[in-house]
């Protein structure tokens, strides 16, 4: 029943006397599937087992499980659990462990699909995304993060109810925004107004009157493009590269991936979602399909970056289907990577060089500043960033001191 894996007598038992028992097999065979190595199959097992002694106590049958359950027994379960040996304990073990059932559950039909609460308004939030999709063209991460800040709004004001958008009041849109005040920054704050904005602008175009409603969302302080951007010198970038002079797992894929950000300017979405279709290797050129601008750009493909890339591509990168150019090489196996490994391999090399580490943006910015020091025209740095608009770019003109102290006219009432 467990593919062969050795389980002690417990667990074996909370297997065999639990509803998901017949499903053993099902879910040993999805992980190895997916490449998981057998020690790791044996240790989501035994939270799998964990999980099914759970549901004997707590009564709960197998067609009524679903995410809230794994919730309940992740935070409420788990912090004071005094379930006998082998059962474990360890918090992203058993989420981890419990994703993958729910998966095998759903595959198998055992168990129905995630419960979309609220109908109506998943219903409305489904036509805003299309909106924001068709009409505005906004990136995927953009959309999502208003959908979940309107989806916030609506639930407040009409919970389970059915939803009439002509009932939002005013007052219980201002009040949303200004509850937050003391929670988020001026920046976060911009964030939410700018949502709801989008969503009541999205309401005026199916004929809803929302002018009392976009008065009562207030003006958030906060500047666009007022901050210095952070901008790493030379130096510390050259620090950056050579801290992968050593080898060490999955190093190449690390040093290919960083070198996408620090000579090509790419943020890190854009690095997970570079496929192998996209390098013309003869022309010593890259596309970039559905970016943040919602076109396709093509950028020269610089000497260094290639060959990080083709090292990669030949020595390390795991036999695949897949068309992404950086994928797992961990279970499970060959798929395409998110966002979370790029931040990880540019933390880790801050580390390894002891640099403080700030976020993977700036990287992007080193390569406006680079193109600005040696003279490039503000139009060129924002065709090479993808910038809708110069005044993004513009940005980086107050990071370049020496041009900006050959222009600088003296202080009143300095010495001349």
């Amino acid at each position: 029943m467990e593919d062969g894996l050795r389980l002690q007598p417990h667990t074996r038992a909370w297997l065999k006397q639990s509803a998901l028992g017949a499903h053993v097999s099902g879910y040993c065979a999805y992980l190895a599937s997916r490449g998981y190595a057998p020690s790791t199959r044996r240790v989501y097992l035994v939270c799998v087992a964990h999980f099914a002694y759970w549901m004997r106590r707590e009564k709960l049958a197998l067609k009524r499980l679903a995410e809230d359950a794994v919730v309940r027994y992740l935070t409420g379960h788990l912090p004071r659990c005094d379930c006998p040996e082998p059962a474990r304990r360890l918090v992203h073990e058993n989420r981890a462990a419990l994703v993958h059932l729910l998966a095998t559950l759903r595959a198998r039909g055992a168990v129905g699909e995630p419960r979309k609460p609220h109908r109506w308004i998943e219903a409305e939030l489904d036509r805003f995304d299309q909106y924001m999709r068709q009409a505005r063209g906004l990136a995927d991460n953009t959309r999502e993060q208003r959908v979940a800040i309107v989806r916030r709004l609506l639930c407040r004001a009409f919970g389970s109810k059915p939803l009439v958008p002509a009932r939002l009041s005013p007052v219980g849109v201002h009040r949303f925004i200004v509850d937050h005040t003391d929670r988020w920054s001026a920046g976060s704050m911009h964030v939410i107004a700018g949502a709801l904005r989008g969503y009541l602008r999205f309401r005026a175009s199916q004929g809803d009157r929302v002018q009392a409603l976009l008065a009562a969302i207030p003006n958030i302080a906060h500047w666009r493009l007022a901050t210095l951007p952070e901008v790493p010198t030379e130096v510390e970038i050259e620090r950056l590269l050579r801290s992968f002079d050593r080898p060490f797992p999955s190093s190449r894929r690390a040093y290919a991936m960083v070198r996408c950000l620090v000579d090509l300017g790419l943020r890190s979405s854009e690095v997970v979602s570079l496929l192998l279709d996209d390098i013309d290797w003869q022309a010593g050129m890259v596309r970039l399909a559905k970016v943040k601008s919602r076109r396709t750009d093509v950028l020269p493909l610089p000497y260094e970056t290639g060959q990080a890339i083709s090292s990669y591509l030949v020595s390390e990168r795991p036999q695949t289907a897949s068309r992404a150019v950086f994928v797992r090489h961990v279970a499970p196996y060959g798929e395409p990577i998110g966002t979370g490994v790029v931040q990880r391999a540019v933390r880790e090399a801050y580390r390894r060089c002891g640099l403080p580490h700030t976020r993977v943006h700036i990287l992007r910015h080193s390569v406006a500043s680079r193109l600005l020091s040696a003279g490039t025209p503000l139009k060129e740095i924002a065709d090479v960033l993808r910038h809708r608009s110069l005044d993004t770019s513009a940005i980086y003109t107050k990071v370049d001191t020496a041009r900006l102290t050959a222009v600088a006219l003296p202080w009143p009432g300095s010495a001349a």
